[in-house]
């Protein structure tokens, strides 16, 4: 729980320290963080899924909108998102608990939050690269 607390003060410390970011930044690293949640909780799926140790990938079907694309988008949403937006609220900004983290936890300039946001976006999408990749040629 403290990398987490870490990773969060270090993105909320960088982001509050850009004066362009003063309106949005708490909705921005909301979502920001939320969605590396979900990719990293969706990866772990595939993992387990290929290895045979799950049958399959959580998902709620939503036909809300017949015909297109945006009932695969809420599904995500439901099962993979709003999950993390709910904990992450609650943990981090429910009373302004952000301000008592700052306090204890050292900021190492955005770095932290950064490596932990790229490297989720870029393993999720390196794994699905090389999924794509190998079924094509195998």
């Amino acid at each position: 729980m403290s990398l987490y607390y870490k990773i969060w003060v270090d993105g909320i410390v960088k982001v509050k320290s850009r004066p362009d970011n003063s309106g949005l930044w708490k909705f921005a690293l909301m979502n920001f963080t939320s969605m590396s949640m979900a990719l990293n909780l969706l990866l772990l799926q595939f993992i387990l899924n290929d290895l045979g140790i799950m049958d399959n990938i959580l998902s709620i079907n939503v036909d809300l909108f017949p015909g297109t694309r945006l009932d695969a988008i809420a599904s995500f949403f439901l099962v993979y998102l709003l999950p993390f937006l709910l904990l992450n609220y609650f943990l981090i900004f429910y009373r302004d608990r952000y301000k008592t983290l700052i306090k204890r936890y050292p900021s190492h300039d955005g770095k932290w939050y950064v490596r932990y946001f790229l490297g989720s976006l870029l393993g999720f999408i390196g794994y699905i690269w090389t999924a794509v990749i190998i079924t094509k040629f195998l």
